[in-house]
């Protein structure tokens, strides 16, 4: 499958609807119970083809894309009784993400950030891991698969401060007994000592979201984060972790232009931040918080998503960024997003 090609399946495949398995199909890893991301809620596995690979929902009564088994056990995807993929596989899930051990600390969180699912996840959810816990879990998955990073992101529970310390707690815990891998960090902090702090603790990366293409549409769907705080903390975070090392969600189809993607992109990368596209999905516990804060908007088109990723790419280039300097967290995942360098 040439590149173009793989590219529109993947956009096709990302954004759309989740995989119906046929009856009596046995998945041959444990699913996936996300609770962050764009699949957070859901119940879900990761199907790769051509290098690519992609986070489903499934389920044996629904799904807008159906998983067939041929006669010599090739998997293969169908949609609207078409074959869609001649061939892919299921990959198996350390923890939330392939190769990856991704573990959010707490799903829970004291802003209302109109796009994100997790706190709005049934409160059972929440697995309460101690950082023993984690260890140990790092090292059982790494009896039988490979683990190349291991990343953390969390809510913000009683405040910035309190959180902080806690993913500092366990990157040292992880860091002593793992010295040499990655560890990437996802947190809202308060100021540039919570950022040396990380560092010091043994994160490798860290990853600030910005989450909007500009203050207009930050302010309406996270209307208690500080927008010029987290762009002052990243270009401080490039100056601790270094270029390359620091990347920036930036959520798409909120109602800003390519245009205005363009801006933000070129922005955080003449600073040394790689730019991080993630496009808008809508969920049910998503949905009404979304309409309320930015209205009725159309779901993001694969043609879009192909075009400002290579939009990305060409920003990236222009600054000497890749996104392979990343070895945690989404960049080095590729199952929500297109990702330059890796996807096209």
């Amino acid at each position: 499958m040439e590149c173009d090609e793989r590219t529109i399946k993947k956009a096709e495949l990302s954004l759309g609807g989740g995989i119906k398995l046929p009856k009596g199909f046995v998945m041959p890893y444990r699913l996936s119970q996300s609770t962050a991301g764009p699949g957070a809620g859901s119940t879900s596995a990761v199907f790769s083809f051509d290098d690519c690979r992609v986070k489903k929902a499934i389920s044996y009564d629904v799904g807008e894309f159906d998983l067939n088994v041929s006669q010599d056990g090739t998997l293969f995807l169908t949609k609207n009784n078409e074959v869609f993929l001649k061939k892919v596989e299921i990959k198996p899930v350390v923890f939330h993400c392939p190769e990856q051990a991704f573990f959010n600390l707490d799903q829970r969180c004291i802003y209302n950030c109109a796009f994100c699912a997790s706190p709005r996840l049934d409160k059972n959810i929440t697995k309460g891991l101690t950082d023993t816990d984690i260890v140990v879990m790092i090292k059982d998955a790494m009896e039988d698969q490979k683990v190349v990073s291991v990343s953390l992101t969390s809510g913000v529970i009683e405040n910035a401060e309190t959180t902080v310390k806690r993913f500092i707690s366990c990157v040292k815990a992880i860091r002593a007994e793992f010295p040499n891998i990655p560890i990437g960090v996802e947190p809202y902090i308060s100021g540039e000592e919570d950022l040396r702090s990380l560092k010091d603790a043994g994160a490798t990366e860290i990853k600030l979201n910005i989450e909007a293409a500009n203050k207009t549409i930050f302010s309406k769907v996270c209307p208690e984060l500080d927008y010029d705080l987290i762009n002052e903390m990243l270009v401080k975070a490039v100056k601790v972790f270094g270029k390359g090392k620091v990347s920036s969600n930036i959520i798409y189809g909120l109602g800003e232009t390519d245009g205005e993607l363009r801006d933000i992109m070129g922005r955080l990368a003449s600073d040394g931040v790689i730019p991080g596209l993630r496009a808008l999905r809508y969920n049910p516990y998503n949905r009404e918080s979304l309409r309320s804060a930015i209205g009725d908007i159309p779901k993001v088109t694969p043609e879009r998503a192909i075009r400002v990723s290579k939009m990305q790419k060409t920003i990236m280039e222009r600054y000497g960024l890749t996104t392979m300097t990343c070895n945690t967290m989404c960049l080095e995942c590729t199952c929500c997003d297109i990702v330059p360098f890796r996807d096209i």
